[in-house]
């Protein structure tokens, strides 16, 4: 599954929303996300999020943690898409600022995301974020 032109394009566009989110606009994300079941979010925090407007409202409330003033980079390990489906691996690099304030915070999620067509529009459908966890030595 070679990666198309459109889905190419649309990568760009996805860091440009990965870049907006981390600086507490979920506006972008809302753009790109599917309004049409199924849909699913397994977050950071754990747990299963199913259903696309509950995806949606919690990816929102999960940006207002977030105050501007933040960078991200999308390191993608492996990307690839067949026409109707597209999916990007890999890991998304943050320096965020909470919400709350303080000192900038260094966030690495090891990321998985799923993106469907739909007319002529590539839409978030699954995405899969964790903390990335540095491998322990072995003794």
């Amino acid at each position: 599954m070679p990666i198309t032109p459109s889905f190419e394009e649309f990568m760009l566009r996805r860091r440009e929303v990965a870049a907006a989110y981390v600086n507490g606009d979920a506006q972008p994300l809302r753009g790109i996300s599917t309004t049409a079941d199924p849909a699913t979010f397994f977050g950071p925090g754990g747990g299963i999020e199913q259903g696309a407007a509950r995806v949606l409202e919690v990816n929102e409330a999960g940006a207002r943690h977030f105050h501007s003033g933040a960078d991200t980079t999308l390191e993608v390990l492996h990307a690839a898409c067949d026409g109707t489906l597209g999916y990007w691996t890999g890991l998304q690099r943050a320096m965020v600022r909470p919400q709350e304030g303080g000192a900038p915070v260094p966030m690495v999620l090891r990321v998985t995301e799923v993106f469907r067509c739909e007319g002529d529009a590539w839409k978030l459908v699954h995405r899969h974020a964790d903390t990335l966890a540095e491998k322990q030595a072995k003794r």
